[in-house]
């Protein structure tokens, strides 16, 4: 049985250092691309740092996932369950600034979609527009 208990505590670790590294390389390839963008100019430049920065914290969210399984004490748990809540918070803050992102690219590029808040000051303008074009009658 401890051998077993060995085992499991060698392959968890080998996960979670492959995990780590390969967030890192992420997070790292995700920042010299914004750079390179950044100096050329794109528009996408922030989301694609977005997006990267998203992907490695995934990777870096499942480690600390597989480091609950080699915990020993309480206190690491909760050590653990702090960092899982704050990669969680920074994840889901990103996506959403992806979201918003991508709204306003397809907003500035096509014309197409656009935010809710976009579409209601455009019905707006277009109202004045058309109300101020027309007499009114009292």
């Amino acid at each position: 049985m401890e051998l077993l208990h060995t085992i499991l505590n060698y392959l968890t670790e080998i996960a979670i250092l492959l995990f780590e590294f390969i967030g890192v390389g992420i997070l790292v390839f995700a920042g010299l691309r914004g750079i390179w963008d950044c100096l050329h100019h794109s528009p996408r430049t922030r989301l694609h740092l977005a997006k990267g920065m998203s992907l490695g914290l995934e990777f870096k969210l499942g480690s600390e996932i597989l480091r609950t399984v080699v915990v020993r004490e309480f206190t690491e748990l909760l050590i653990v369950a702090g960092i899982i809540i704050l990669r969680a918070a920074l994840t889901f803050l990103i996506h959403w600034e992806i979201k918003n992102e991508e709204e306003a690219q397809v907003d500035t590029t096509s014309g197409k979609k656009s935010s809710p808040l976009v579409q209601k000051v455009k019905k707006a303008l277009q109202e004045s527009e058309e109300g101020a074009s027309e007499p009114k009658e009292l």
